[in-house]
């Protein structure tokens, strides 16, 4: 299977291995260091983290940055919780600019079994105002916003629709995490409905039960299905390989070559 571009994750404790098998294999690293609340509350760690990479020789010229998560509602009606996602937010958007990585990828971080209008109303409205000024503050970084406890695709594909027009904007399309919080049996329904919206796609296995992160081909998913929508749907699309650890990588590389 060939993908437009091909991104996994660095390790740091031994990042020289990985920038050669990025240069070997023309990958890309999407730096998964700056989520972790202990690391962005510690400004000396965090420099210093960041000089590490800007230091290292070979690195990939193609680089995303998974953005803060953890707790993180911008559409909360809660104006601290509000105030304070925004700050781990600039937090991501200031790290990536300072890395010059192409992309940040944020969470929906939509509560799923909260099945109420007023809240689905406003967590698309909401969202759409606040990444609105993000996609202007922030022009040459793409911000992509991945399902994560989503159950269906329905209020990503809406917000997505309302910031569709800014270039800078995308759905990250998280494959695994569809097969577990939402219906496996539905996934051509997932590719429909965000299709026109998705720059991005995070992939690993797993049961259809938990988040396992397993490598590509260990678990369930069926991966000839997604060869398929990937060359039908979103062919422009840059793909993480969304594993920790060289051997998890090289059997997911292997196996999507096998494809």
């Amino acid at each position: 299977m060939r993908c437009k571009k091909i991104l996994i994750i660095p390790d740091r404790a031994e990042l020289s291995s990985y920038t050669k098998l990025a240069d070997r294999l023309n990958l890309g690293f999407e730096y998964n260091d700056f989520f972790i609340p202990k690391l962005l509350d510690d400004t000396e760690q965090l420099d210093a983290v960041i000089a590490e990479y800007e230091q290292m020789s070979g690195m990939p010229g193609y680089c995303t940055l998974h953005g803060a998560f953890l707790d993180v509602t911008v559409f909360s009606d809660d104006s601290l919780i509000a105030r304070a996602s925004d700050y781990r937010v600039e937090q991501s958007l200031t790290i990536a600019k300072r890395l010059g990585v192409k992309g940040v990828v944020f969470h929906t971080n939509y509560i799923a079994n909260f099945k109420t209008d007023s809240y689905r109303d406003s967590f698309v409205k909401k969202n759409a105002v606040y990444w609105s000024e993000k996609l202007l503050k922030y022009p040459d970084i793409q911000i992509y916003m991945e399902n994560m406890f989503d159950d269906t695709p329905e209020l990503l594909a809406g917000l997505a629709e309302e910031l569709k027009g800014y270039k800078n904007f995308g759905v990250c399309f998280d494959y695994a995490h569809a097969h577990v919080f939402g219906n496996p049996d539905e996934i051509g329904l997932w590719v429909q409905t965000l299709a026109p919206y998705v720059k991005h796609l995070h992939i690993n296995d797993n049961d259809f039960g938990q988040d396992l992160h397993l490598s590509v081909g260990d678990g369930k998913i069926d991966w000839k299905m997604f060869k398929n929508y990937y060359e039908n749907y979103f062919p422009e699309a840059t793909v993480l390989i969304e594993v920790n650890g060289m051997e998890k990588i090289r059997k997911s590389l292997d196996f999507l070559e096998s494809l």
